[in-house]
């Protein structure tokens, strides 16, 4: 895994853990949810198109 998808693997966990954190203090926020799925939904493109560019 190169080190920009490693990156962007490394922001949508820490992602999930502030949008949880965030849910959790002070209250769910539909925003914060779907933005944090469009970056994972982003990242696995990232990682399929990576996987696809090494095989």
């Amino acid at each position: 895994m190169p080190g920009s998808t490693k990156a962007m693997a490394a922001l949508t966990v820490g992602g999930l853990v502030l949008v949880t954190a965030y849910s959790v203090t002070i209250g769910s926020s539909g925003w914060l949810w779907f933005a944090w799925v469009v970056l994972m939904l982003v990242t696995i493109g990232a990682l399929i198109a990576r996987g696809t560019e090494e095989g």
